[in-house]
């Protein structure tokens, strides 16, 4: 008999090159990347991650298991590789596709068993509709929906909507999506619009991230206000969207509520956004930003 972990999160560990006029760096990236890194700061329970990677990352995936997370690699022939260029203005990204990973199966899946999983999706079939419908038949669903609106096209990454959204969310518990994605799933530019005809297709808790607006909940009928933390500096938003649903789940997993759930999740971004990299603060750090609103 396995064990059951409280949350699982699976996606791919990706290798990103980026480059700019200064240097050319490679470092690992993914939404499982960035909340298995962040999880181990916190006092979790029991998280597992479940990532698919060629040979070449698996120092990686070593490097993750040293934070004492227990992780179980599913076999890839190559890891997703993404290449971001930027130029002298850094809002100017030209990004590809270089390789990509092995999508996750059912069968893969078999032996996971958690209360809640998080799909971390970063290209349209990472995960079909059949994982969707096995795992919320297993516990509770949480899908960040980036993924799902990004296909490679040759190597470039095209913007799309996703054609089994409406089937795909009458299964999903959780859903998070920033503004941009919002309104490409749902044709509304206004938030509390878009939460509820995504709870109307299904959804039971809807996370909307705004940038420094904060982020909006939508849960049991009720809109919950979260406010933004401002960071002490602003030096890499790379990986805080996998920040906000590491702190949110967490905290929810702990029996919070909603709108404290969605509080620890703003504080705790704002804490990874003013330094590079993964999330490396601890929960202490977290609570201290919250007082000090």
């Amino acid at each position: 008999m396995t064990s059951t972990s409280d949350i699982c999160c699976i996606g791919h560990i990706t290798l990103d090159k980026i480059v700019t006029p200064k240097m050319t760096v490679h470092m690992p990236g993914g939404t499982s990347f960035y909340f298995a890194n962040a999880i181990s700061h916190l006092p979790h329970g029991g998280f597992q991650l479940v990532t698919a990677v060629g040979d070449t990352e698996l120092g990686s995936v070593e490097k993750i298991r040293e934070l004492g997370i227990d992780v179980k690699t599913l076999p890839s022939k190559k890891s997703v590789y993404f290449e971001n260029i930027y130029g002298e203005n850094q809002n100017n990204r030209t990004q590809r596709v270089l390789a990509k990973a092995d999508p996750f199966t059912v069968e893969g899946l078999k032996d996971v068993n958690a209360k809640i999983y998080h799909l971390g999706s970063l290209l349209a079939d990472d995960f079909s509709l059949d994982v969707i419908k096995y795992l919320s038949a297993k516990g509770t669903l949480s899908v960040d929906v980036q993924g799902y609106l990004r296909e490679v096209q040759g190597e470039k990454v095209v913007a799309v909507d996703w054609p089994e959204k409406i089937e795909a969310l009458g299964y999903i518990d959780i859903l998070k999506a920033n503004e941009k994605e919002m309104e490409v799933l749902t044709g509304c530019s206004d938030p509390r619009e878009a939460a509820l005809k995504l709870a109307g297709w299904g959804v039971k808790e809807v996370l909307l991230t705004l940038g420094s607006e904060g982020s909006v909940i939508y849960a049991d009928g009720k809109f919950f206000d979260i406010p933004a933390y401002p960071p002490e500096q602003v030096v890499d938003a790379t990986g805080c969207g996998d920040t906000y649903m590491t702190g949110y789940l967490y905290m929810r997993n702990k029996g919070a509520s909603y709108y404290d759930a969605g509080c620890f999740a703003a504080a705790m971004c704002s804490i990874k956004l003013a330094a590079s990299g993964p999330f490396n603060g601890t929960e202490n750090d977290i609570l201290k930003m919250m007082q000090k609103r």
